[in-house]
C-alpha cells in the first residue's frame, strides 16, 4: 500500500494547479483510488484497495469557511489557481471564502467534485488525462 510520505514526496512538484494532473497520474500509480481534502486545514484523507485509508496532518491554522457559495468567484478563483496564478494556499483561502468546503477527487471516474458546507456540489470536473 502507498503512504502519506510517497504522496507528499509527489505534492512536493506541484507547485501550481497546472501541475495537478501530473500529481494525479503519480500518485494514481501508488494505489490511490481517490482522496477527500477538508479546505479548513487541508488534511486529506487517502483512499486504497480493500478499504485501505490513510490521512494527511493538517497543512495550515483553521480557515473559516464561509456559510455562503459564489460559485461564479470560486469557479473564477479555481481557473486562476489551475493558471498557475496561485499558491495552494492562497486556492485553499479563495476556496473557503467563497464557501467550499471540500473536494472529492475518484481516479477511477477522474472527477473532482468540490462541495459547500451543506454537501452540496458546486462543480465537477473532469481531470486531464
Amino acid at each position: 500500500m502507498f503512504t502519506v510520505d510517497q504522496i507528499e514526496q509527489a505534492h512536493q512538484k506541484v507547485q501550481s494547479g497546472a501541475d495537478f494532473p501530473n500529481y494525479i497520474r503519480e500518485i494514481k500509480s501508488f494505489g490511490v483510488k481517490g482522496f477527500e481534502t477538508f479546505v479548513f486545514d487541508s488534511h486529506t484523507v487517502y483512499f486504497g484497495e480493500n478499504n485501505f485509508t490513510t490521512s494527511s496532518d493538517p497543512k495550515y491554522d483553521v480557515l473559516d469557511i464561509s456559510d455562503q457559495t459564489n460559485q461564479e468567484a470560486f469557479i473564477a478563483k479555481l481557473k486562476a489557481h489551475q493558471r498557475g496564478e496561485t499558491d495552494y494556499f492562497t486556492f485553499c483561502t479563495d476556496c473557503s471564502q467563497n464557501g467550499i468546503e471540500r473536494w472529492v477527487v475518484d481516479l477511477q471516474e477522474m472527477t473532482c467534485i468540490y462541495y459547500d458546507k451543506k454537501a452540496n456540489q458546486i462543480l465537477v470536473e473532469k481531470i486531464p488525462s
